[in-house]
């Protein structure tokens, strides 16, 4: 592990960290931290060795959304630079919310903007209860474009709309009242919540299930219900056919535990 990497990456017990390392910017997104974080995402993906990946932050902040210095280039950049910029931004936010591992957010301090929509794409998330969560774009007269595809349907579009138009910031509490996040814990629990869960999906639901449950879940959105019911019952039988559906119901029939 280089610890001057934009992103740490260490696996312990079959759970990949991943972790934000510019606490000086409080973690606020640039090219170079973007492209960091694709990469990590992409070798916890392809990592044998990983079963659950978890994303965190060194720093008081989780993630404060675009740095200056990239607000300030935007304005000069061309569309095709912008575009290409986006682009970017798009792909990672893709790839966490399609990766075909569980992803756990570890939140220990305020998810803005961008950073808001990092901690929203996540399966689990934890957050301290002092932690604000908002996105603040329409306040500098941007757009969250990019996150409004995963956030209308995460919490419906009446929250979306809501917290999109209005760039409030919001309570920990009230981010999890809205379906934003999952639970808020005390600071001093967080950690140990965290491992709790990625300990706990590392053993007891097979990684297959997991990778084609999201895939599902990826292409339901906005499919009627004829096709909807079409695709989950071809994901059905496609997993009757996998090695672990097998061994898992031998294992239940025989009345054994299976660890995966």
């Amino acid at each position: 592990m280089n610890p001057t990497s934009l992103v740490l990456y260490e696996v312990h017990e079959r759970v990949a960290w991943l972790t934000l390392n510019r606490p000086e910017k409080r973690n606020a997104l640039n090219a170079a931290l973007t492209d960091e974080l694709k990469q990590a995402f992409g070798r916890a993906a392809s990592d044998e060795a990983v079963k659950v990946v978890v994303l965190r932050a060194n720093g008081k902040a989780f993630c404060a959304g675009a740095d200056l210095q990239t607000l300030q280039q935007l304005q000069r950049n061309t569309y095709e630079e912008n575009l290409a910029d986006s682009q970017n931004l798009a792909d990672l936010f893709q790839l966490i919310y399609q990766l075909p591992k569980a992803v756990i957010a570890q939140i220990q301090g305020h998810a803005l903007a961008g950073g808001c929509g990092l901690a929203a794409i996540c399966d689990f998330s934890f957050s301290v209860p002092d932690a604000k969560f908002g996105y603040t774009e329409a306040k500098i007269g941007f757009v969250p474009a990019i996150v409004s595809a995963f956030l209308v349907r995460k919490i419906g579009e009446g929250r979306a709309r809501e917290l999109l138009i209005s760039g409030e910031v919001i309570s920990a509490e009230r981010a999890s009242a809205y379906g934003l996040i999952n639970y808020v814990v005390e600071e001093y629990e967080l950690e140990n919540r965290v491992s709790e869960l990625a300990r706990q999906l590392s053993t007891s639901v097979s990684g297959q299930s997991v990778a084609a449950t999201k895939q599902l879940l990826a292409q339901l959105a906005g499919l009627g219900l004829s096709e909807s019911l079409d695709l989950a019952a071809k994901t059905n039988a496609q997993a009757r056919r996998s090695a672990d559906c097998q061994r898992g119901i031998a294992a239940f029939l025989n009345k054994e535990d299976v660890k995966w």
